[in-house]
Formats: structure tokens, C-alpha cells, sequence
């Protein structure tokens, strides 16, 4: 049976986990060194759709640390596995994993993170769990066995989570470029009635429910763009083809 699904908001379960890079203490070890982390579940090895989302990841493996933050795999599959599964990818493509990858054959951490669902009862979902340096969790995706993640869209959002608590802010859709507000964040909505009286003398507001500025600085925008623009950009030449 599947377990109990951690949410949003909670101190990531403590539990000690292991990878190819040898045993891990969650979330200890990334927390202790003022780290936040990205830990990401695939169905199995050697599968077609984990391969190329495993490869876009090591692409994009600076890119995180930039954020202060650390990537960790898990899967069913064994330590031997993950290892052999490596060094396919760099094999096949040129690109190296640089991060772990947990193994968990006996499901124990698939169970406390409550992916073992009804769409494949032996496999971890394709799930993300984004975990601030404090150890909780602020961001949780769900994905389907057949479509792969947009991992620069998972770099946006660690960049608009950490913007966000800098600033005390809340992101708009589509941050930076959203349709009504462009690359301003919303300002926290206000707890008196007098001080709502106050917020179109203090903010841009739509009305004082509706209030945003942009204490974020224009660095900070320029690199979440970066992401969006990527995403949206075609390879020159995709890595199968260049083999």
C-alpha cells in the first residue's frame, strides 16, 4: 500500500538512505551545510524517458549549485544498477552524472515518501520533492510514467522560492514574465483594515488586496529568464544525432 504523502510546509522525513556516493543522512546532509536539495524519483533504470531526463539534469547540474542547491536520484534499483546505468550515459552520450542516486529495492523510502502509487505498484512515480536549507519541503511535482520533467521549469522554481523568502514576496504566474505585473512580485496581503486603507499610497496596486513592487534585482531576473528561454529553445544538434 502506498504511504503517507509528506506535504508542503513539512520538515522533510528524517531518514538515512542508500547511494552510489555511499550512505546519506536526509536531510541532514545537505541542511547541515546550508544546502537545499532536489530530490527526483524515476520508475527504473535503463528506461528511455529516466535516461534523458537524468542527462538534461547533469546538464543543468551547475545551474542548481549556482542556487546553493544539490540534486539526489532515487530509484528501486539497486547500487550495481545506478552504477552500470552511469556509465551507459557516459558511454552513450558523453555526459557524466555527478550526483547520487538512491537505492532502494526494498521500497523503504519510496513508502515514506508515499511513492509507490496505483499507476505502477513496483516502481517509484516520477515525483519532485524541492527541499529549503532548513529542511522543509516548499515544492512537490507529480509526473506520469510516460512524460518526462521540464528541469529548467525545477530551476525556476527553487530561483522564485529563494527570491520569494529574500524579499518576503510572493511570485506571480509565469515569474518573471507574467502577463499582468511583467517582472514585479506581489507584496503579502495586509492583516488590518487600516493598514489596507493605506497600501495604494504605499504599493502599485490593482486594488489593496492587489498590491506588487520590484525589490527583486534585475540579476535575479535576467537568470530566471534564462531558464524560460532555454526551455524554449531547440538544441542545435540533439546528442543522438552528434553519435
Amino acid at each position: 500500500m502506498p504511504g503517507q504523502i509528506p506535504l508542503i510546509g513539512e520538515k522533510f522525513p528524517e531518514m538515512e538512505v542508500v547511494t552510489d556516493h555511499g550512505r546519506i543522512k536526509l536531510p541532514d546532509y545537505y541542511t547541515e551545510k546550508g544546502k537545499w536539495f532536489v530530490l527526483f524519483s524515476h520508475p527504473a533504470d535503463f528506461t528511455p524517458v529516466c535516461t534523458t531526463e537524468f542527462v538534461s539534469f547533469a546538464l543543468r547540474y551547475e545551474d542548481f549549485k549556482k542556487l546553493n542547491t544539490e540534486l539526489i536520484g532515487l530509484s528501486v534499483d539497486s547500487v550495481y544498477s545506478h552504477i552500470k546505468w552511469k556509465e551507459w550515459i557516459k558511454e552513450k552520450t558523453g555526459v557524466e552524472i555527478p550526483f547520487p542516486i538512491i537505492a532502494d529495492p526494498q521500497g523503504y523510502v519510496s513508502k515514506q515518501l508515499g511513492l509507490l502509487h496505483a499507476e505502477s505498484s513496483t516502481h517509484t512515480v516520477r515525483a519532485v520533492f524541492v527541499v529549503d536549507n532548513k529542511g522543509v519541503i516548499r515544492t512537490i511535482l507529480y509526473y506520469p510514467l510516460e512524460l518526462g520533467r521540464l528541469i529548467d521549469e525545477i530551476l525556476r522554481i527553487v530561483k522564485a522560492l529563494q527570491v520569494g523568502d529574500k524579499h518576503g514576496r510572493a511570485m506571480p504566474a509565469n515569474w518573471p514574465n507574467n502577463e499582468i505585473i511583467g517582472d514585479n512580485v506581489i507584496v503579502p496581503p495586509p492583516l488590518t483594515y487600516e493598514e489596507a486603507m493605506k497600501r495604494m499610497e504605499a504599493y502599485k496596486c490593482l486594488d489593496w488586496w492587489f498590491c506588487y513592487d520590484k525589490p527583486v534585482k534585475d540579476e535575479d531576473v535576467k537568470e530566471a529568464r534564462t531558464y524560460l528561454e532555454r526551455a524554449a529553445k531547440t538544441p542545435e544538434k540533439p546528442i543522438a544525432e552528434a553519435h
